[in-house]
């Protein structure tokens, strides 16, 4: 393996560290955090020195985008996770955030998994109890910004800085009131999720097994995002609400975290039916890289081979104008932390066939700061061209969201 080049595209990072405008021990109780780099032994995709060279120009000089990530950095003793939700405060990993060579995150912060006063998730004052906690932390530093209109996509890369597009996975938390979306717009969301898994008021979740498609009041949600300009999210609905949604809303709709069960038959998965529809509205599917997610029959061992296979088979399906990247990945053991939240995250039920191997971390997309550069490293040494790099690394991402927020 070569010798790496020094990372491009590092932002200006002051070592800021989460809530150091406070005193531990006084305004929160400290808890033993996940190291945010080499949590495992780092994994550097290789290639020869001249595409290294061009992969670092690619990181330098276009808009690089994970369309999907929790960039919170876990507690170390998972058998502290549910104290630690508890007390409502999640950390940020800055330090690794600055060497990742992202310009664009989307944030989905900590969702069901929110769980200040209940530990079922999708509580309306924990979702927005978690949004302020941590939009809080994020106005005492200078790298990291609230993303809100489209100009400040394209002036992170300038500035040296990451600009952060609040998301969230589901709209569980609206009940059935609309005007609960135009709040969530307010604190700065930009993207949601129709359903996460389990059916809500706008319609069937993945988990189901009877699948009632979009909801009367679910049209209507739809309706309100495309007015509010929020990006409408189908990844964790089921085959016919998604199918719904995308032909119910007025623009384009994003899966930005998920992958072609043509490959694996896993709900978790799309369709081929749901991948023709996101494309033919004009969307973006992203692909999903949390651990035992992306597999297939050729690659049952989850690693970027079988990540990047699904990358393949949704591009030349739908078309490279229509696939991107949303690992979804953390800062700590997403293996255990799945093992400890199944049954809140629906995670059994979506694997589908569980006849595959374990692994403990998917090398070479363990953390948001790895990702991108050994993805981009993969197209590389494969020979696709710069201007379809530029267009899955970013530029597709940000065609859809040109599409659907305000102006």
């Amino acid at each position: 393996m070569p010798k790496v080049i020094k990372q491009g595209n590092k932002k200006i990072y002051d070592g800021y560290k989460s809530f150091q405008y406070l005193d531990a021990g006084e305004d929160y109780k400290e808890y033993e955090l996940s190291k945010e780099n080499d949590r495992v032994e780092p994994y550097v995709y290789p290639v020869s020195e001249d595409h290294e060279e061009l992969v670092q120009t690619i990181l330098e000089e276009d808009n690089i985008i994970s369309m999907h990530e929790h960039t919170f950095v876990m507690p170390e003793n998972l058998n502290e996770f549910y104290e630690f939700r508890r007390q409502g405060r999640d950390w940020t990993g800055y330090e690794a955030l600055s060497q990742s060579g992202l310009d664009v995150i989307f944030e989905n912060f900590m969702d069901g998994t929110a769980m200040v006063t209940s530990q079922a998730g999708w509580k309306w004052s924990d979702v927005i109890h978690d949004l302020g906690i941590r939009f809080s932390d994020i106005a005492h530093q200078d790298m990291v910004f609230k993303a809100e209109r489209i100009a400040d996509l394209y002036r992170a890369k300038k500035e040296g800085k990451i600009a952060f597009v609040a998301a969230l996975e589901s709209c569980t938390m609206i009940e059935n009131e609309l005007d609960r979306l135009d709040v969530l717009y307010g604190f700065g969301i930009r993207t949601m999720g129709i359903v996460y898994s389990e059916a809500n008021q706008l319609g069937s979740g993945l988990r189901e097994t009877r699948d009632g498609g979009l909801t009367v009041f679910g049209k209507q949600a739809v309706r309100r995002m495309n007015k509010l300009g929020i990006t409408i999210d189908v990844s964790h609905s089921s085959d016919l609400t998604s199918l719904d949604t995308i032909e119910h809303s007025e623009k384009p709709v994003t899966i930005n975290h998920s992958g072609a069960r043509a490959l694996w038959n896993s709900n978790r998965l799309k369709p081929d039916t749901v991948l023709k529809a996101c494309a033919e509205k004009g969307g973006v599917i992203a692909i999903e890289a949390a651990p035992h997610t992306t597999i297939t029959r050729n690659n049952l061992t989850h690693s970027i081979e079988s990540f990047m296979e699904h990358f393949e088979y949704v591009a030349n399906y739908a078309g490279i104008d229509h696939v991107a990247f949303g690992p979804d990945t953390l800062f700590g053991d997403h293996v255990s932390i799945h093992d400890l939240l199944t049954k809140q995250l629906s995670i059994k039920s979506s694997h589908g066939d569980n006849s595959f191997p374990k692994v403990k971390w998917v090398e070479g997309l363990e953390n948001p700061a790895e990702c991108l550069p050994n993805i981009i490293r993969w197209l590389v040494k494969k020979g696709y061209s710069r201007e379809d790099i530029r267009k899955v690394v970013g530029g597709n991402i940000l065609r859809v969201l040109e599409a659907t927020w305000a102006k």
